[in-house]
């Protein structure tokens, strides 16, 4: 995507020089910042402490931290403490899982000595493969989009999305804003609320930075008003991302997704989940089992902002108040109208998601 009319990915190799550069995004939206990664562990810190976040982008930097992991040796124990280290770095996103584990399979399939070449092309391809596919589900997603618009028969299509999953969240594209910038290029009318997204603020930080530089009205607001936005018939369509979607179709998102989906639900709202397949985890049919990863208490009793002086962190909370932190919630299926793949869009259930991808039929749970 262009930011200031130059082409960028969330993250790209430097292989003559043993590097990825990736955005570091725990510096947005005050400054566009490039850092290296140079080491496993520049690519452990980087995941663990959220300078690249989103599912996609997280397996795309698993995969590019076991080529920098290579650089000390490409023998199968190295490779396979590079895993280990890499998937203990966070523990819902389950692409975390997935580009370790493609990265361990490749590299299984070849002597020690070609691995350092055929892990950077391998997490090249994971790279490549990812923005096509969320340009892909895009394009399913903008058609959805376009419906809504012929039906609402004047003004923008008014879409509320929650946390950031545009291009940020993937290598490109993006998962639940990839439609919105595909209907945007094709002149459909649109408008999108920003959750803003506590703790972190991800909408705040990422998902307005990302719609301002594409021109794109939106408006940022707490993350309370959906409801009430929903009740004034302000919302056409909810769309959001997720962290780890089951074969049964529940979807795990950041925290605050499952009281959008109440709410869309309670008032009539279509509630669309956009995924690729590699966010599928299809070892687990029940949601409850996914691991719901607790941060630091400091993200909820502290905030950053822009001041007379610069950027600042500050404290929010009494000094003897401790908080909890929980990042992620799960939505039961039930309450997904759909699920917006790269395949096209199918149920939120196991019957439909395996109509989209048959060749997982003999994954059962």
């Amino acid at each position: 995507m262009d930011v200031n009319g130059i082409p960028y990915r969330t993250i790209w190799p430097e292989q003559e020089r043993g590097v990825v550069r990736i955005i570091d995004q725990t510096r947005l939206p005050h400054e566009l910042v490039i850092a290296e990664l140079r080491t496993l562990d520049d690519a452990v810190r980087a995941i663990r402490e959220m300078w690249v976040r989103g599912a996609p982008l997280i397996g795309a930097t698993a995969a590019y931290g076991i080529c920098l992991a290579l650089a000390g040796g490409a023998g199968d124990q190295i490779v396979a403490e590079a895993g280990e280290r890499l998937l203990a770095a966070r523990p819902t996103a389950v692409n975390l899982r997935w580009g370790v584990e493609r990265m361990r399979a490749a590299l299984a399939a070849v002597p020690p000595h070609q691995r350092p070449r055929i892990g950077w092309q391998e997490a090249a391809a994971i790279c490549d493969e990812d923005v096509a596919a969320n340009r892909s589900l895009g394009e399913h997603g903008a058609g959805l989009i376009e419906k809504i618009w012929h039906q609402r028969g004047d003004g923008p299509v008014q879409i509320l999305t929650h946390c950031n999953a545009g291009w940020l969240a993937t290598v490109d594209w993006g998962t639940a804003l990839a439609p919105v910038y595909v209907a945007h290029q094709r002149g459909i009318p649109l408008h999108v609320w920003v959750d803003e997204t506590r703790p972190r603020n991800q909408g705040a930080h990422l998902t307005a930075w990302e719609l301002a530089a594409a021109g794109i009205p939106h408006h940022l607001i707490a993350d309370n008003a959906g409801g009430h936005l929903m009740q004034q018939g302000k919302v056409d369509l909810c769309l959001v991302g997720t962290d780890r979607t089951t074969a049964g179709g529940d979807v795990c998102n950041k925290i605050g997704t499952y009281l959008k989906a109440l709410a869309a639900r309670d008032n009539g709202v279509p509630f669309y989940v956009a995924l690729p397949g590699s966010t599928i985890d299809w070892r687990l049919r029940d949601g409850a089992a996914i691991p719901i990863e607790e941060r630091d208490q400091d993200e909820v009793l502290f905030v950053q902002g822009r001041g007379e002086q610069g950027v600042a962190r500050v404290r929010i909370a009494p000094a003897r108040t401790p908080a909890a932190n929980p990042a992620f919630d799960v939505t039961p299926a039930r309450l997904v109208t759909g699920l917006i793949t790269e395949r096209g869009i199918c149920p939120a259930s196991e019957q439909g998601l395996r109509q989209l991808y048959p060749e997982q039929r003999q994954n059962r749970c």
